[in-house]
């Protein structure tokens, strides 16, 4: 019988409390999340060289892709149609500890999002490191406040990215991600290659927050897929959905990598 979700293991075993304790005591570290069905997942190549590029950044030293993929496939085997998400940290002294976490499928959200600008920008940006705690509260703040989440701005006014998530714009048929600095996320990579297939243009530019509204539309992209955004402070977008879904079906068309 499978295993009851979440499913956790560390390094390929059922963790003990000493296992658990790295991740737990120290706020370090860098991880990816994904989509499965079917034991494949979109961009896993891309995920894979994301915890190396992270990696080494952080700790100076590779890793072994073969023995992360060998660790996601086992991860995902009973549950092959679920979220996965790969945390990878290396205590001082000792080799890389891999946490992988199975938890139930998502599935987009109903409905256009709507964003509070937030002055803000993450530490590290280029890496999906663990991190976290100040998106997490801005995002319950924005929530507070009657919002889906935060849009993390600039001191300068430029717009980089949500809480979890890219967001590009569309003037026309052509999709403008910001330049701000922000994590540059695996379906963004996958829709940048893709989307010129699909009859669109694709480029970087600085966007300040004051220029939101001479966008045609506004759209979230992260490892579930693209989702519309309803707004942005007071700005609203009334093609959002239309917009998303589009760009959801190129992603969509991507074929998934088996683990």
């Amino acid at each position: 019988m499978p295993d009851a979700l979440p499913r956790v293991r560390v390094d390929g075993r059922r963790p003990t409390a000493d296992d658990l304790l790295p991740f737990a005591l120290a706020n370090d570290g860098h991880f990816t999340a994904m989509q499965v069905r079917d034991g494949a997942a979109r961009g896993v190549d891309r995920h894979l060289a994301r915890l190396t590029a992270a990696h080494h950044r952080l700790y100076g030293v590779g890793l072994d892709a073969t023995r992360l993929r060998e660790l996601m496939r086992e991860a995902v085997r009973a549950h092959p149609d679920c979220s996965l998400r790969v945390t990878v940290a290396q205590p001082a002294g000792g080799p890389p500890r891999i946490l992988t976490v199975v938890r139930p499928a998502s599935d987009l959200a109903a409905g256009p999002a709507a964003l509070r600008s937030t002055v803000w920008a993450r530490g590290v940006p280029e890496v999906k490191h663990v991190g976290t705690f100040p998106q997490i509260q801005l995002a319950r703040d924005a929530a507070r406040a009657g919002y889906d989440d935060a849009l993390l701005v600039t001191a300068t006014g430029e717009v980089g990215e949500t809480t979890i998530a890219n967001i590009a714009f569309l003037r026309g048929e052509e999709v403008v991600w910001p330049a701000a600095p922000s994590l540059r996320g695996i379906t963004q990579e996958l829709l940048t290659e893709a989307l010129p297939g699909h009859g669109y243009r694709t480029t970087t530019e600085p966007i300040q927050l004051a220029d939101v509204g001479r966008f045609d539309a506004a759209v979230l992209t992260n490892s579930i897929g693209v989702a519309p955004i309803g707004r942005i402070d007071d700005h609203g977008y009334s093609d959002a959905t239309s917009a998303a879904r589009a760009l959801d079906d190129v992603y969509r068309s991507i074929p998934a990598q088996p683990l």
